[in-house]
């Protein structure tokens, strides 16, 4: 199912994939136009990985982008109120996230989405990312 404002999570705000679709969802949320279905997951799952990542609680990201601003402006906060990622974490952050699923400990998970949406047959989707863009109508 296609969502408005919620981008890909291998779009990148500045250098780094997921943090742009993470800030759709909490502004989507706020304006009551995600689908029910996504909100028991906010703030977990690739989410946490994400805030964990800067080393900020979810609940302070939620609080800022409240107060609004662009993505990068919100990244520019994160960095500033957690860590600043050097190049390499940066690097390994990507890479991770846009191979999650294929041949890890995700897997197992990967195959269960897949079936549950009727993508069991689909050989071309081996990532989280791929699935992600399959289910909302991208891939």
């Amino acid at each position: 199912m296609q969502i408005e404002g919620l981008r890909s999570p291998a779009d990148k705000v500045g250098t780094l994939v997921y943090f742009g679709r993470m800030v759709d969802k909490i502004r989507l949320h706020a304006a009551g136009k995600l689908p029910a279905d996504y909100v028991p997951n906010l703030g977990d799952g690739f989410d946490k990985a994400c805030v964990n990542l800067f080393g900020i609680a979810y609940d302070a990201l939620v609080k800022r982008v409240a107060e609004g601003g662009t993505d990068d402006e919100i990244l520019a906060w994160c960095f500033a109120n957690g860590r600043k990622l050097t190049d390499q974490d940066q690097y390994v952050w990507n890479e991770y996230m846009r191979k999650r699923g294929w041949n890890d400990s995700g897997s197992q998970r990967l195959a269960e989405r897949k079936a549950e949406s009727g993508f069991a047959a689909r050989a071309d989707i081996q990532t989280f990312f791929q699935y992600i863009d399959a289910d909302e109508g991208r891939f």
